[in-house]
This record gives C-alpha cells, structure tokens and sequence, in this order.
C-alpha cells in the first residue's frame, strides 16, 4: 500500500473514480489510529505523554491500494476536498425505483392474506387420583 500526502492521495483516489465510472467500484475507509507500536504506546503512556491520534484514509478499486495520514489540522481541510471529490463522482450511482405513493397506500390498506382465525384452546379437566 502507497503511502501519499493528503493532496497527491485526492487526486489518486479521483483517477480511481474516473477509472471505474463505467464497471467496478472504489472502496474508502478512514479509521483513528496512533501510527505507533503497542510498545511504544505503553511507554508514552507511563510517561504521561499525551498521545497523538490520527485519521488513516485509505482507498482501493482492487487492483491498487492507496492510503494517507492525516492530524486534526489538516483533517478539516482534506474532508472538504474529499467532498468536492464526491459530489464530481456521483454521477455514476443508479437511482432507486420508487413506487407510487398511490399503489403503496392501496397495498398497506389491502393485506395479502387475511389472518386466519385462531381456534379456541378447549380446557379439559385432568382425571387424576385426588389423595
């Protein structure tokens, strides 16, 4: 997995949309993460040091794999161009059939199947020895 600056990873993960408009599909995560080991963490943290969390982007169409690092600083600045990024590639989405609100209204005061009706439980006495 490539390891990008936040800027060169954008424009990565817009040639990976562009290259699946027509079939596949881009995956994106984003996750907190220290970026140190368990080791390393113990110790800051008997030390008291405050540890610096940060947010891992990563991205894959399948065939490549990109990711980032991001701080709190430049967190802000990289979701809003992550979102402009978005909104250019959700062309491609397919829209959901709606039904019409007409037939949805007839369908719910009309059931399928009407509930059958339950039989009642006949009580009978048990014959048992009285002591």
């Amino acid at each position: 997995m490539v390891v990008l600056q936040p800027d060169r990873f954008l424009s990565e993960l817009t040639s990976m949309y562009e290259r699946s408009t027509e079939k596949g599909s881009v995956w994106v995560t984003m996750k907190r993460s220290p970026l140190k080991g368990k080791a390393q963490l113990q110790k800051m943290e008997k030390k008291g040091q405050e540890i610096e969390y940060r947010c891992l982007v990563r991205a894959s169409d399948g065939k490549k794999s990109i990711s980032t690092s991001l701080s709190l600083k430049e967190y802000l600045k990289f979701q809003a161009s992550y979102a402009t990024v978005l909104k250019a590639h959700m062309h491609a989405l397919k829209k959901r059939e709606r039904k019409d609100r007409k037939k949805a209204a007839e369908a719910e005061k009309v059931p399928e199947n009407p509930p059958k009706k339950q039989k009642k439980a006949s009580s009978k006495k048990s014959s048992g020895s009285k002591s």
